[in-house]
């Protein structure tokens, strides 16, 4: 059972989704949990890729392949992880903020963030920070996350916080932001709870404060 585990990883790291989606389907006529496949497969195979664009082995290209590919194993595995009840990790409202329509490293977050088993709420670009808190609000939200490549959209960041702190019902959730121009000093002068400068550094990060 390891060895059809092992296999989706590697096909997965590969970017081989028709291969990805037959080899979860052999694992749930073998008798796999979804559970077991998201694991020790999917997030397993997704992990790996993360670590390897961490370390600038991969880049992404490889990573959206990759993430394809993982998608095609979740078409199958989503009915199953409902009716079991498969549990979610966390829940990230994710989006680039106002003024900016760049959406290139979102993308990549989003994947990333899904990669670890967590729920995205993709709002987009240009979100004004109103919208993030009502998302955050109507989702059950662990994590509000913020980009920007601008340095002029930048302090949209800043309402979001403030929005957040003026929210009582989202007393707990996170705020995370990234994004080229931003660094740990602007997190630390607007109050974010953290700043991550690549997207598989936030979805480990991510992944953390949902545990």
């Amino acid at each position: 059972m390891s060895q059809l585990l092992d296999e989706i990883s590697r096909l997965l790291q590969q970017g081989r989704a028709p291969a990805v989606k037959e080899t979860v389907y052999r694992a749930i006529a073998e008798g796999l949990s979804a559970g077991e496949i998201l694991n020790g497969g999917l997030l397993a195979g997704m992990g790996v890729i993360g670590e390897k664009f961490k370390a600038n082995k991969v880049y992404i290209p490889e990573v959206m392949i990759a993430a394809r590919a993982m998608n095609a194993g979740l078409e199958l595995l989503k009915p199953l992880l409902a009716e079991s009840g498969g549990e979610v990790r966390g829940t990230v409202v994710l989006g680039t903020v106002k003024g900016d329509r760049h959406d290139i490293g979102k993308n990549l977050v989003k994947m990333m963030l899904e990669g670890k088993g967590l729920r995205v709420i993709d709002l987009g670009v240009d979100v004004p920070a109103a919208k993030y808190i009502s998302a955050a609000e109507q989702n059950g939200a662990d994590i509000i996350a913020c980009s920007a490549l601008l340095t002029t959209t930048m302090n949209e960041m800043r309402a979001v916080v403030a929005l957040r702190n003026g929210t009582p019902a989202l007393g707990g959730v996170k705020v995370m932001i990234g994004g080229a121009p931003v660094t740990q000093a602007f997190c630390d002068e607007i109050g974010a709870d953290s700043y991550t400068p690549d997207a598989a550094t936030c979805a480990e990060v991510a992944l953390g404060f949902c545990s």
